[in-house]
């Protein structure tokens, strides 16, 4: 399996680049090539009279070709297809490419061809425009590719879909007598995996196209899965140290708010708690939607370490952030006596250098990614919380969390994760879920608006402005785009004085230089400011209890996530809040992902939406999500499969942690093989 296929003569050397580009190289690689559809080449349906939003796969035969042009250089090549065994009401299907020269070559009148695509109705015809297509040939190789499942695979320029199957097909015959080594245990999977992998390309039957799928589908589940349980054992035997205080200075905090704990923020708190008393490091994730208190539950985790002599880091993703964070932690923290600082690339408080100096470390460091490079100095780290984790990269965490002796790490986001991404990236840590509002939050009314009716809503704005409140309008550039045709906040920003005088509007995006950014802050928090222009700078953790509008503009640009968050920016006081989705994007796509905000205010419906618009690597800022690209498995719809496979992993590790046991050793080289490639956010 492991054969390089540059040592098959029967390959030609074209194919052979060609194959390289799609990164196969081995035997192995051409055989996981899993087809991404089958099609159902025994029997074709009639041609249809109706259009379809679902894809078909027909078989004709060419009866015309042609080709026009049509403004000025641009052409079209149309095929006209008929049925084989037509009847009295069959109709013709016209297949049109639009200036694809290269299909013009390989489509002649004659020829039998598959197609698969949208039927549309244009004029009177059925059209297919920019169908995939396969010409069928009479020769020795017609079985491989028609009156069969045939199998239709990701593909590359110089390498037709006839060839790749005809390469595939070859491949398995000539290995038929190799055994395939199946590395999962024997009560998850039926069968060989050599079996599964032959009928994954070539099934016979439907059934056994979907049993080879599961098969190959779990396998390679548990194999993530077992890095993923490797992990967690590897983090609970790491030594540690408790960093838990007995209380007293948790107590007094909490006293001292001006409200209750929700049950859940105390759950979630009494969860932490019993992590900080054991002696292994913590690792949790602590979910919650926006708006939802986690800020206090961290600072409930930091008192408890710093109580009990250890030091805290608190991680905010942004500088504006992070200023914003230590304002608020300095307000809860300095009247308990704990000794504060922040550190940030662009600043750095003086009391910071000259408690380093005299060697007498602050109690809690608030800072960006600045806090990982050794020029900060923490004497006695006991904990760090990481706000917002997704901001930041694999790498930049692990030189927090890799540190001796291993400090506890709570990570936390206001991204709700579909629960089956916190079985895979966040696989590793314990979770903890803050699934309960305050009460004192104000009610949020979400409504989508063309920006046709911008008139209107400039009069609802002077409204809310007359009864004394401040609004936010949030644009997805800072200046204006030559290619996109998208506005930008700092053109828009003289306009929206004008609208909106006397009232004073000011300008925020994140090239203004840190110290002006914090001053206007300030303004628009003292209420000095009524209406703040801004690009995504405040899309989290920005808190100003009398802001109670939130006007996006161009909102279809803004991803589903993206807007709810930024929709957590108000709604913080006693008024209704109300957030304003303009758009001029009348797509289906855009209308489906604005509906789902107007319909809900649930943080963890929004990610599940967002899930199914998008897709995980999406969701969690692909660089950042550590996935590794699956071949086969899909993390949203085999979710149960993931769940089997988590299930089985996490026995194997809780009976035999070291994998010594005979039937366990061979699952060692899962743990190895992986170990190169990062599965979650936090290791």
């Amino acid at each position: 399996m492991s054969q390089p296929l540059a040592d098959l003569d029967w390959i030609p050397r074209p194919r052979l680049l060609a194959l390289r580009r799609l990164g196969i190289a081995t035997a192995e690689d051409l055989l996981t090539h899993f087809p991404r559809r089958h099609e159902d080449r025994y029997q074709f349906p009639h041609f249809p009279r109706q259009e379809s939003d679902v894809p078909i796969c027909l078989c004709g035969d060419v009866v015309k070709t042609s080709m026009r042009r049509f403004g000025g250089w641009k052409k079209i090549f149309e095929a006209t297809l008929e049925e084989s065994s037509p009847n009295a009401l069959s109709e013709p299907l016209v297949c049109r490419w639009f200036n694809l020269h290269y299909v013009q070559k390989m489509i002649a009148t004659g020829q039998r061809i598959v197609v698969f695509g949208k039927p549309r109705l244009r004029g009177k015809r059925i059209c297919m425009d920019h169908p995939e297509f396969e010409v069928i040939e009479n020769d020795e190789e017609i079985s491989i590719h028609f009156r069969r499942i045939t199998p239709i695979y990701p593909a590359t320029e110089g390498l037709s879909q006839r060839a790749l199957r005809s390469i595939i097909y070859r491949l398995l015959n000539e290995i038929s007598n190799e055994p395939l080594e199946t590395l999962v245990p024997s009560g998850l999977v039926q069968g060989e995996r050599s079996d599964a992998i032959r009928a994954i390309h070539f099934p016979e039957t439907w059934e056994a196209r979907d049993a080879a799928r599961e098969h190959l589908v779990l396998s390679e589940f548990f194999a993530m899965q077992m890095l993923i349980a490797s992990r967690r054992s590897d983090a609970s035997i790491r030594i540690g140290r408790a960093h838990h205080g007995i209380g007293a200075l948790l107590d007094k905090f909490l006293r001292a708010l001006p409200f209750a704990l929700t049950g859940a923020q105390s759950k979630v708190i009494a969860e932490i708690r019993r992590d900080l008393a054991a002696h292994h490091p913590m690792n949790r994730l602590l979910q919650g939607d926006v708006g939802s208190g986690k800020t206090v539950v961290a600072i409930a985790a930091m008192l408890l370490a710093v109580e009990a002599g250890y030091q805290a880091a608190f991680m905010a993703p942004t500088q504006i952030l992070a200023e914003q964070h230590y304002a608020v932690l300095r307000r809860w923290l300095e009247p308990l006596g704990v000794r504060m600082a922040l550190r940030t690339a662009a600043r750095q408080e003086e009391s910071f250098i000259a408690l380093i100096v005299g060697n007498e470390n602050p109690d809690v460091i608030v800072g960006t990614h600045a806090l990982l490079y050794d020029t900060v100095w923490f004497s006695n780290l006991g904990l760090v919380v990481i706000d917002e984790q997704h901001k930041f990269g694999v790498a930049q965490r692990a030189r927090l969390t890799t540190r001796e002796p291993a400090p506890d790490v709570l990570v936390m986001t206001a991204t709700p994760i579909p629960r089956t991404l916190t079985m895979t990236v966040y696989g590793d840590l314990d979770v903890s879920v803050i699934d309960e509002m305050p009460r004192n939050r104000g009610k949020i009314v979400t409504a989508v608006r063309d920006e046709s009716k911008l008139e209107e809503v400039l009069s609802f704005l002077r409204a809310q402005l007359e009864a004394g409140r401040q609004l936010y309008v949030i644009y997805p550039l800072i200046d204006e785009s030559e290619k996109l045709d998208v506005k930008a906040a700092s053109a828009e920003y003289e306009l929206w004085r004008e609208r909106l005088h006397p009232y004073r509007c000011e300008l925020l995006h994140g090239r203004i230089p840190a110290a002006e950014k914090q001053e206007t802050m300030e303004r628009f928090r003292r209420g000095e400011t009524n209406v703040l222009i801004s690009t995504t700078v405040i899309e989290v953790g920005i808190d100003v209890p009398n802001a109670s509008v939130l006007l996006v503009e161009n909102s279809e640009r803004f991803g589903l996530a993206q807007l709810h968050q930024l929709r957590g920016r108000i709604g913080r006081g006693e008024h209704k809040s109300y957030c304003i989705f303009l758009t001029s994007d009348q797509s289906r796509e855009s209308s489906a992902k604005l509906t789902v905000l107007e319909r809900t205010s649930n943080g963890f419906e929004v990610a599940e939406a967002d899930w199914d618009l998008r897709g995980p690597g999406d969701l969690l800022g692909t660089a950042q999500s550590g996935l590794p690209v699956l071949k086969i498995g899909n993390l949203k719809s085999d979710a149960d499969l993931m769940r089997r496979a988590r299930g089985a992993a996490m026995s194997i590790f809780d009976a035999d942690r070291r994998l010594e046991l005979p039937e366990n050793q061979r699952f060692r080289r899962l743990v190895v093989e992986q170990q190169g490639r990062t599965f979650s956010n936090v290791s």
